[in-house]
C-alpha cells in the first residue's frame, strides 16, 4: 500500500529507541544490520522469512557490497549505486520486490503498482519486479525531462509485467496522477493498486539502515561521538529515512539537506514557508521537484503528532500552493536541519573538482550536495556526503564538467543498441487509468 485509503501517509506507530543496541550493532554486516533494524517494524513477518528475505536481497544484488562508505578529500561518501540500476534506489527497491512476492504468496491476488519517476525511481522498481509472478507495474516518467539514459533504463525492461508511460507533463504531474489514481477507493480495491514510490513507507524504512551502516564505519575510522550527513534530495524520502534514524537513537548532530534550483525544501528549512514554484530542468532531474511526497510525515511530527493540524496544512498548501509554520524565536524551524541550494555552476565545479584533486567521479545529484557541504562548512563532526548514482548515468553533465568522455559503466554501456517499449500519454489521470484498465483487463 502506498498512499492510506484517507489520502494520508502511513507512518508506524511508534519510533523505537535503539540507543542501547548500538554498540552490538556495530560489525554486522549490512544484511544483518537490515535485519535488526527492518524486524523492529516487520513484526507480521515471521523472524526466519525476513531473514531470508533480507539475505536474499543484499547477498548476490550488490557488487562489491551494498553501501560501501570511503574517505574522498575531507569528506566521507556513502556510495549507494552499487545495485542494478546504479542507483540508491536498489537499496530499497530490491527489497521491496521480494516483500511483494513474498506476500502475495501468502495471500494470493496480484497487485499493480503504479509509480511516478523523476529518474532513478522507476529503473529500479521496475528491475525489482520484472518477471515477478502477479505483479504489473506501470512508471510514469516526464516527456524529455529524465537523462536519456535513465529512459533507456526503463524503456529497455521489455518482460511483459512492465509497462513505461511517458507523461506530457512534469514529475509533479506524474506525482500528482499517481495520487488521484489512488484516492480513487474503488478503482485502487478492483485493480488492487499498490506503490512503490517513497510513499510507500517500507521505502523509507529500508533506507534507514544506510545511515546506521555509514555512520558505524565512520565512528570506527575517526573516533567521532556523532556525525552529519548531507543529502541530495527532491521528495524529501531519502533524508527523512536519515531523519527517522536520528529519532531511533543514531548519534546524528545535523541533517545537511541539499535541493537544486528547486529549492522548495531548503527555502522551508530557512524561513517556515513551503509555497510552489515553477519546476526548473536541471543537470540532476531526480530532483526536480516541487511538491516532496515525503514532506508531510515529517510535518505530522513537526506540528506535535497532531492529524487535525497536518490536515488543515495540507489543505492549505492544496487549495493556495503555500503553508507556513511557526518558526523558533531565533528563526530556527528545526535545529536538525541545515538546507541550502546548489546551483549548476557549483554543481559542475563540484565534478570537475572532485575528478582533478582525487579521481573521484561525482554524478550532478551528488555533485549538489558536496557542493552544499563544503559551502557550509567543514569543521566539526565528520561529514557523510550520500551518494546517490553512479556517474555514468549522466554523461553529458559529467562531460560539461571534466571535458573528457568519463561517463561509462559496464551496465551502461550494455544499454546501446536495446529495443525498447515505451506507451506516450498526455498529462491526464484518465489516459493513465484508461491505460491501466486496457492493459490488464
Amino acid at each position: 500500500m502506498g498512499l492510506a485509503d484517507d489520502g494520508g501517509l502511513i507512518i508506524p506507530e511508534s519510533i523505537p529507541d535503539v540507543s542501547d543496541r548500538l554498540d552490538s550493532w556495530r560489525e554486522l554486516s549490512f544484511g544483518s544490520l537490515a535485519f535488526e533494524i527492518i524486524q523492529l517494524f516487520a513484526t507480521d513477518i515471521p523472524e526466519s522469512d525476513l531473514r531470508e528475505l533480507i539475505e536474499r536481497t543484499y547477498g548476490s544484488a550488490f557488487e562489491p557490497e551494498p553501501a560501501p562508505t570511503l574517505r574522498v578529500g575531507d569528506l566521507y561518501m556513502l556510495e549507494l549505486w552499487h545495485g542494478p540500476t546504479l542507483s540508491f534506489k536498489d537499496i530499497a527497491l530490491q527489497l521491496l520486490g521480494n516483500l511483494f512476492e513474498y506476500i502475495l504468496a501468502r495471500r494470493g491476488g496480484v497487485l499493480n503498482i503504479l509509480g511516478a519517476t523523476s529518474g532513478d525511481t522507476g529503473s529500479a522498481a521496475i528491475y525489482g519486479v520484472r518477471g515477478r509472478k502477479g505483479i504489473h507495474i506501470f512508471v510514469m516518467h516526464p516527456a524529455g525531462k529524465v537523462s536519456p539514459i535513465q529512459e533507456h533504463q526503463m524503456t529497455s525492461v521489455l518482460d511483459d509485467n512492465v509497462h513505461n508511460i511517458s507523461l506530457a507533463g512534469s514529475f509533479d504531474d506524474c506525482q500528482r496522477i499517481m495520487k488521484s489514481l489512488a484516492g480513487d477507493l474503488d478503482f485502487k480495491r478492483k485493480y488492487s493498486l499498490g506503490a512503490v514510490n517513497s510513499v510507500n513507507w517500507a521505502r523509507v524504512l529500508a533506507q534507514t539502515v544506510y545511515y546506521f551502516h555509514a555512520a558505524f564505519a565512520v565512528q570506527k575510522d575517526t573516533a567521532a561521538e556523532s556525525v552529519r550527513f548531507c543529502v541530495p534530495t527532491g521528495n524529501f524520502g531519502d533524508v527523512l529515512a536519515g531523519w527517522y534514524a536520528k529519532q531511533m537513537g543514531l548519534p546524528i548532530s545535523r541533517l545537511i539537506l541539499a535541493t537544486n534550483e528547486n529549492d522548495i525544501l531548503s527555502r522551508f528549512f530557512n524561513s517556515g514557508q513551503y509555497s510552489l514554484g515553477e519546476v526548473t530542468h536541471t543537470l540532476s532531474p531526480a530532483m526536480d521537484i516541487q511538491v516532496a511526497s515525503n514532506f508531510e510525515r515529517y510535518l505530522y511530527y513537526r506540528v506535535g503528532c497532531n492529524a487535525d493540524r497536518l490536515r488543515e496544512l495540507m489543505d492549505e498548501f492544496a487549495r493556495t500552493g503555500s503553508l507556513r509554520i511557526d518558526v523558533s524565536d531565533n528563526g530556527v524551524v528545526d535545529e536538525t536541519f541545515i538546507a541550502a541550494a546548489g546551483d549548476k555552476s557549483q554543481c559542475l565545479a563540484a565534478i570537475g573538482k572532485y575528478h582533478e584533486q582525487y579521481d573521484y567521479l561525482l554524478d550532478p545529484h551528488t555533485a549538489v550536495g558536496v557542493a552544499v557541504a563544503e559551502s557550509r562548512g567543514l569543521s566539526g563532526d565528520p561529514v557523510i556526503c550520500v551518494s546517490t548514482a553512479h556517474g555514468a548515468k549522466f554523461p553529458a553533465a559529467i562531460e560539461q564538467a571534466t571535458g573528457k568522455d568519463l561517463a561509462h559503466h559496464p551496465a551502461i554501456d550494455a544499454l546501446d543498441g536495446l529495443e525498447t517499449r515505451c506507451e506516450s500519454l498526455p498529462n491526464d489521470a484518465e489516459a493513465v487509468r484508461e491505460f491501466i484498465v486496457k492493459t490488464i483487463g
